[in-house]
Parts: C-alpha cells; sequence; structure tokens
C-alpha cells in the first residue's frame, strides 16, 4: 500500500464528488484543488554534541478564502510535502464544516523528537519559526500543535515570532500553555468533540448510549480524552491500543487506571496487565465486535485490505484520515456509518479559535464557557451534516464535504478571482 498512497489525492477525489452533487463545474471549484502558499525551509541546527545538522520543514497554505489560515505543525520522522498539503486542505474543510472564519494550514519538520534532546527540539522551533515567520501570524495563518508537538513548542514559536516582531503576539498560536493566553479545555477539545460526536451519532442512529461498547486505536491525546470521555458518559471501552500494541477485555477497561498508568513516561500498553486483559495487535483491535470504533491514531489505518473485517456498526474519526477512500465504499456497502474526520475532531480547531478569539480582544474565558460554545458548534454541525446526508442519500462524509465545499467555492466566487 504505502508507496503509491497519496494522501492529497484522496482529497482530491472527495471534493470531486462533492463538487459533482453540487451541481458545479470544474471552473466553480478549479481554484480550491491547489494550495495557495507551499514554502519549503532549510533548518540549520548545532546539535547538542556541536554537530551541524540540517533540517527539512514545511509549511502551507491550502486556502485564505475564508479567513486566516489554520493548522498544525507536525514534528515526525515521516512527514513530506504530500502528507502536508492533504493536511491543510482536509483543515480548509473542516473550518468551514464547523463554520469558523479560518482557512486550512498545515506544517511540518522532519525529525524524530524522542531522539532529540530539548535544547535541539528548542533550535529546530525558533529556527523553522523564523524561516516561515513572513508568512504566519493572528491575521495570516495560525499555528498549533499536532504530531511530535505540544503547548512547549506552541511557546516557543510565539516567544521567538513576538522576538522578531517586536512586541507580544500571543494570537500567533493555539494551543499554547494557559499563563501565555491558552484557552481553558483546550488540550481536551479534540477529544470532547469526539465524545459528542460518538453521542449524537448513536441518537440519531437509534442505537443505546449505556452498554454501547467502544474500541479506541491510540492513546494519545485524542485517543485517551475520548476513551476517558465515553467511559464518563456510560459507553463501556473494551479495548485500547497504542504504538506497542492494544488490550482487550470484553467486560470494560477502567479507563482511569490506564490513562494514569500511561502518564508515566516509558509505560506502554503492552506491559499493561490486569485481571481479563488480554493483549491484542492494533490491527485486531480494528476488527472487534464493538458498538462504535475510535481509530485515533494515524491515515490510512482502515483500508482495502481489512474493511471487509471491521464489525463496528459506527466509526468516529479521531484521526485525520484514518479510513482510505477504497475503504470508504466497502463500509458504506455494508452499511457502517463513519462519523468523517473533518466532523469529527473538529474540537480541537473550534477551540483553537475560541483561544484566539480571546487572545485578539485581551479577554478569558471560563472551562465551562468554552465547552458550551463547543458543544453548541459540533452539535449544529452534526446536525447540519446528518440532514444533508439524509435528504441526498449520501455518506457523512460526502454530506460533510458537501457543506464545507460549497461553503468555500461560495465565498471564493463572492470575492472573485484577483486581479
Amino acid at each position: 500500500m504505502g508507496k503509491t498512497y497519496n494522501p492529497y489525492d484522496n482529497v482530491l477525489a472527495v471534493v470531486d464528488k462533492a463538487a459533482a452533487l453540487l451541481g458545479y463545474s470544474p471552473s466553480d471549484y478549479e481554484a480550491i484543488k491547489y494550495p495557495e502558499r507551499e514554502l519549503k525551509v532549510s533548518i540549520p541546527i548545532t546539535m547538542s554534541n556541536g554537530e551541524v545538522r540540517v533540517f527539512e520543514g514545511f509549511r502551507v497554505q491550502h486556502s485564505t478564502t475564508r479567513g486566516p489560515a489554520k493548522g498544525g505543525i507536525r514534528y515526525h520522522q515521516n512527514v513530506n510535502m504530500d502528507e502536508v498539503k492533504a493536511l491543510a486542505a482536509w483543515m480548509t474543510f473542516k473550518c468551514a464544516v464547523v463554520n469558523i472564519p479560518y482557512g486550512g494550514g498545515k506544517g511540518g519538520v522532519i525529525c524524530d523528537p524522542s531522539k532529540l534532546t530539548e535544547l535541539e527540539m528548542r533550535r529546530i522551533t525558533r529556527r523553522f519559526t523564523a524561516m516561515i515567520a513572513p508568512i504566519i501570524g493572528p491575521d495570516m495563518d495560525i499555528p498549533a500543535p499536532d504530531v511530535g508537538t505540544n503547548a512547549q513548542v506552541m511557546s516557543w514559536i510565539m516567544d521567538t515570532y513576538s522576538m522578531l516582531a517586536g512586541h507580544c503576539v500571543p494570537g500567533v498560536v493555539t494551543g499554547k500553555p494557559i499563563p501565555l493566553g491558552g484557552a481553558l479545555g483546550r488540550s481536551e477539545a479534540t477529544g470532547r468533540g469526539v465524545m459528542i460526536t460518538t453521542l449524537n451519532t448513536l441518537k440519531a442512529m437509534g442505537l443505546p448510549i449505556e452498554g454501547s461498547t467502544v474500541a479506541v486505536q491510540g492513546m494519545g491525546n485524542v485517543g485517551s480524552i475520548s476513551a476517558k470521555l465515553l467511559h464518563e458518559q456510560g459507553l463501556k471501552v473494551v479495548a485500547v491500543s497504542d504504538v506497542s500494541g492494544g488490550i482487550y477485555n470484553p467486560s470494560g477497561l477502567n479507563i482511569p487506571e490506564i490513562i494514569e498508568y500511561l502518564s508515566t513516561k516509558g509505560h506502554l500498553l503492552e506491559d499493561y496487565s490486569g485481571e481479563g486483559i488480554s493483549h491484542i495487535s492494533n490491527e485486531e483491535l480494528l476488527t472487534l465486535e464493538t458498538t462504535v470504533l475510535v481509530p485515533a491514531a494515524l491515515e490510512n489505518q482502515i483500508n482495502a485490505e481489512n474493511a471487509n473485517d471491521i464489525k463496528a456498526k459506527l466509526i468516529v474519526e479521531g484521526a485525520n484520515g484514518p479510513t482510505a477512500i477504497e475503504a470508504d465504499d466497502i463500509l458504506e456497502k455494508r452499511g457502517i456509518v463513519i462519523a468523517p474526520d473533518i466532523l469529527a475532531n473538529a474540537g480541537g480547531v473550534v477551540v483553537s479559535y475560541f483561544e484566539w478569539v480571546q487572545n485578539i480582544q485581551s479577554v478569558s474565558w471560563s472551562e465551562e464557557e468554552v465547552n458550551e460554545h463547543l458543544k453548541k458548534i459540533m452539535d449544529n454541525a452534526f446536525d447540519a451534516v446528518w440532514n444533508i446526508a439524509k435528504e441526498k442519500h449520501v455518506s457523512l462524509r460526502t454530506g460533510a464535504y458537501l457543506i464545507s465545499v460549497k461553503r468555500v467555492v461560495e465565498a471564493k466566487n463572492l470575492r472573485g478571482i484577483w486581479p
């Protein structure tokens, strides 16, 4: 699979499908098939041992039609331009689905954070920020954390950008620590959005909340918070996994205890044991007989090879692009409902938007306010997607793209082509 799979082709295929259903001619939406800007930079760093190494970085702005570009920065050894372009486009449509005034952007640096010292991480971050500084800013492009980056990395970006500007600019990034203007509830936001979408979809499908079973692939920030909040809502989380593999207990897992265990550095699920727990692979987790499956790891986990073995009634995409396009068709034919990534995991960008709003207005909201606003936006977005999907007899993913492509194209056509 690996070599021929290009995530950007995936995005274009879905956009074409939505545009055809909306009755657009190619001229109507040609412009949104191409990223507006792609920047590739070299990042020379003096390593802790005195050697100089050069890392490669990217920042892509897919669209600024509806507002500043918005999207994370990932530090990962397999980052490449096609992946960053796809993620930037997903952000455009994700922001449009939940109707917040942003376009899509994404960034990345090819590096393995687990092999870098804190000093090296800081140097990479500061130099990378300086290299992309001409195209980022609170009115232009607002980065955020992603795979391999966190609130600390955002602090360094904000500080570097502020030093270059000569004054404090908290609104240049979101996902910052609270003392630097971060939003309360931001770290839980993506997982909370997954939980809200799961409950909304189960309800719409006429399935009970109490006693429904869940398997979560990936126990990073999104997966662990999703598992915790679904567990609190009365769903029975029976399986979770991380890079080392998964654990399964048909009677339900003690999620708070597992999260506590994983919070110690170096602790992995392969070493976790308890009564009634069996160890399974990540592949096995995907094919368990559960009500809900939450893939919250990396792209392309559910593909043509395993789509026929999926037994969950509902897939809620915590990760970006966990379902390959070939798998979508197979799952749809089999009657399995997918709550798509651009809806299900949009909680993070919604609360990032709240953080930015607070920064540029110099105000601060309570966590209750943040969660309340988040629920309202996620509920409205879900209702719109569910209703259009039912009306047009299409999947929820196509429904989400019908809404988002229409919003982006309408904005583009209202603005017109410059000059």
